[in-house]
């Protein structure tokens, strides 16, 4: 059956809670759910709800809804690294204009999580007593402390990541081989946008194995140290190139709509901002993805006998979890990997070569 809900995966409980909710709004509602959990088109299809009151996709105003086109429906997109107080400003403005078309408006602020402390005092008031005709869908990966009053004031929805199996199940649906679906589906982590990528990427099983025999190729010299690091890198710059013909797609439609209407109003910067995060945060991913594979690979050692010091697979899993961490701070990819591989214990032999700060 056709609904406005057909592309909000894995969320039947966040489907049963907005569509209830879209029968007496409150002023302001919490997405808090990690990336590609389809928060985004979830907003959406709420927004068309809220306005048109039908659950129709071939309706009017829900079609324009999802699509991200309805003159009463507003998405914010971040500019720069965090949401600015300038940004947060133009908020304020645009929550108190009257609606274009109907008795409503709907703001679709996201990634919230990312907001400046001084942007989440100018929007606090505006969030907690908007106009009457005004509703705020504020999207968050996470609730961090900068968002904990404004989501103080918002009714809360969560979101999960997708199961591994709802994965699959849609890639296959949209026309992806069922061992692609299940490979990608294994590593996207919840992840459906990244699944969707992943699925196109023929160098995605390559890259894996890179990854986890990694630990294999170490000797305790500085050369194979080099030798991996630039083997991860280059692998790293190969696993975007499915994203980035996605983006000269979506460039390309955007250029044929700016000949046809003009460039005012086109979202052109906003289109390459967006682009640009979605290419670090892509690499990111494949990067943690990667490194989640390399520490895989010291357990199955400590298990069948190849690593016997259950010390050092705590020692190798450790490391490679603080550089997972150290991910979110956007450091070199290639210096990451450098220290990272000059302190694991090597797998090449089946014996622990001594770790470099046992060799100082």
């Amino acid at each position: 059956m056709a609904s406005a809900w057909n592309d909000v995966v894995g969320q039947a409980r966040a489907i049963s809670i907005l569509t209830q909710a879209a029968q007496a709004p409150v002023h302001a509602y919490l997405f808090a759910g990690p990336s590609g959990s389809t928060k985004l088109i979830a907003a959406r299809a709420f927004g068309g709800l809220l306005i048109a009151g039908v659950d129709d996709p071939t309706q009017r105003d829900v079609r324009l809804a999802l699509a991200g086109e309805h003159p009463d429906i507003t998405e914010v997109q971040r500019v720069g690294a965090s949401i600015s107080a300038e940004q947060a400003r133009d908020i304020v403005r645009a929550s108190s204009l009257a609606p274009i078309e109907g008795a409503r408006k709907v703001l679709i602020l996201d990634e919230f999580h990312l907001l400046k402390p001084e942007s989440a005092a100018i929007l606090l008031k505006t969030i907690e007593e908007p106009p009457a005709s005004t509703i705020f869908v504020i999207l968050a990966d996470t609730v961090t402390r900068d968002l904990i009053t404004i989501a103080s004031r918002c009714a809360r929805v969560d979101f999960h990541p997708i199961s591994e199996s709802d994965v699959t199940d849609r890639l296959i649906a949209e026309g992806t081989d069922p061992r692609s679906a299940a490979e990608a589906a294994a590593a996207a982590g919840g992840d459906l946008s990244r699944a969707r990528v992943l699925a196109t990427d023929p160098h995605l099983s390559a890259r894996r194995r890179a990854f986890a025999d990694a630990p294999r190729e170490l000797d305790g010299t500085g050369a194979a140290v080099m030798r991996v690091t630039d083997r991860l890198t280059s692998l790293l710059n190969e696993a975007v190139a499915p994203l980035a013909a996605r983006h000269e797609a979506e460039a390309a439609e955007l250029e044929a709509r700016i000949a046809r209407m003009g460039e005012r109003g086109s979202g052109r910067k906003s289109l390459e901002e967006r682009h640009k995060r979605e290419i670090r945060r892509y690499r990111s991913d494949d990067l943690r993805h990667g490194l989640a594979a390399m520490a895989r690979t010291y357990r199955d050692a400590c298990v069948d006998g190849t690593l016997s010091r259950p010390d050092a697979m705590d020692h190798a899993v450790s490391e490679i979890h603080r550089s997972i961490a150290a991910i979110e701070l956007n450091p070199n990819e290639a210096l990451l990997l450098q220290s990272l591989l000059w302190s694991l214990p090597s797998l090449a032999s089946g014996s622990l070569r001594r770790d470099h700060s046992d060799s100082r």
